[in-house]
């Protein structure tokens, strides 16, 4: 960690590839499916991998950031790294990387360290196929190394606009990075700037375009207990009676799209077809991708693959009497969904809002899209030294939510008792309900003080 973060060094992967071609280029010795995008990835990624594991294929996810231990963000076969498994990865490559620093003068930063750590524990495994999820951007990520056969681009929105750009369409152009000459290119639903900039990615590398909403998507959807009932057109074929143990209607999207990515990974070809995907006629480069019934997946598989799947921290039920729900949304569009999703499969009464979140993001247009769902909310920090302060945070809650439906506490567990008493004060136990939110890092601290997981 006291190596500082990729954004404060010159933005360029000639630091990753040295150090990945004295590893012997482990990011080669196994196909890639790359996921990049603003919202969505690390659901979509980890959607990706549960239905490849139910396939019976040995699998490596690399995701971020971690919602307890840094361990969480690498994991073959579903099980993060052990601690022995991990210190012995750092301890290969940290020799190497001392080279590297030597040779650029200057420190590859912690998460270059930690992506060539997570690709040389998966050669080393060694799995089929490694499900990667890009850091930040796409085109300077140190994922990026790694030439994906699968390059899934979830929704795209404003965030980290100052290292990306203050623009849908320059944003899009960083995450486009990611789709290589030759590969295919599963696109959630876009806004129509970053769709251009995308498609034009792909004819120009001369990559193959699957469009949800077109060649692939969500057919039907119905709130079931626990999660969503959905139906999916897929590529290849058409998948009913899914049950998703996940909330939302992005979430239904995030299943279309990793659907779309593993059928595209299991059928290695390209083919086009009419809208009914009847046809199997190979297509160029360039072209839109659509399948047909021949390389459909085993239905079977793909439910019970599904039926597995979890993304924690994303709407995610950690307590009842309240209920407690932990969502790591941390921009305004992130939230926008969240919010949705909770009008949607939750009858709340009286919902009561703890949130803390870093300086550096959107905080405002987050709390605007929380207001019509909150009676009061709590503000606080949490453990990241890029939390903003809860005095500054509370002066902009103010100013939307009103002072009267304002409460501040220094400290995230005292928030956590606090937004419980709040939510409890009618007696309504049934109804009432307490979110935390506003950033990955406050989901992890929320997680650890609650114990989810613990025995």
């Amino acid at each position: 960690m006291s190596r500082g973060v990729e954004w404060e060094i010159d933005p360029t992967l000639d630091r990753i590839r040295d150090l990945v071609d004295l590893l012997g280029s482990p990011q080669a010795a196994y196909p890639v499916i790359h996921v990049a995008g603003t919202n969505g990835k690390s659901s979509t990624a980890r959607l990706i991998e549960a239905l490849l594991r139910e396939r019976g294929l040995r699998t490596g996810l690399y995701t971020s950031p971690e919602l307890t231990t840094l361990r969480d963000r690498i994991a073959i076969d579903g099980e993060a790294l052990s601690e022995e498994k991990f210190t012995e990865t750092l301890n290969d490559v940290l020799p190497l990387v001392e080279l590297i620093d030597d040779k650029h003068g200057v420190k590859l930063s912690f998460f270059e360290v930690l992506t060539a750590m997570a690709f040389a524990a998966f050669a080393d495994a060694p799995v089929d196929v490694a499900v990667v999820e890009v850091g930040m951007g796409g085109t300077w990520d140190a994922t990026n190394v790694a030439d994906g056969t699968v390059a899934v681009v979830t929704p795209i929105g404003l965030d980290h606009t100052r290292y990306l750009g203050d623009t849908i369409e320059e944003i899009a152009g960083e995450k486009a990075g990611v789709i290589k000459e030759g590969s295919i290119a599963v696109l959630a639903q876009q806004p129509v700037a970053a769709a251009e900039v995308l498609l034009r990615r792909v004819a120009e590398v001369g990559a193959v375009a699957a469009r949800e909403g077109i060649e692939f998507g969500v057919t039907s959807r119905d709130v079931a207990f626990g999660g969503q009932q959905i139906a999916i057109q897929g590529l290849h074929g058409r998948y009913d009676e899914i049950f998703l143990p996940l909330f939302g209607d992005h979430q239904a999207s995030n299943a279309a799209c990793a659907l779309a990515a593993v059928e595209a990974f299991a059928s290695g070809t390209a083919t086009r077809g009419e809208s009914n995907l009847e046809s199997t006629t190979r297509i160029a480069p360039g072209e839109t991708y659509i399948g047909g019934d021949e390389g459909q997946l085993d239905p079977a598989l793909v439910r019970s693959g599904f039926a597995k799947s979890a993304s924690p921290g994303r709407l995610e039920v950690v307590r009842t009497g309240p209920t407690v729900l932990v969502d790591a949304a941390h921009n305004p569009a992130g939230m926008a969904a969240s919010v949705q999703t909770i009008t949607e499969a939750f009858d709340f009464t009286r919902l009561i809002g703890v949130v803390a979140a870093f300086a550096d993001k959107d905080v405002a247009g987050i709390l605007e899209q929380l207001e019509p769902v909150l009676a009061e909310v709590v503000v606080t920090r949490n453990s990241s030294p890029r939390s903003m302060p809860p005095e500054e945070l509370a002066e902009i809650a103010e100013g939307i939510f009103g002072p009267e439906r304002v409460h501040l506490s220094e400290r995230l567990d005292d928030a956590i008792d606090e937004a419980i008493g709040l939510a409890e004060e009618t007696g309504e136990y049934q109804g009432a309900g307490v979110l935390i939110t506003g950033s990955a890092a406050t989901v992890g601290d929320a997680r650890t003080l609650l114990r989810v997981g613990d025995k």
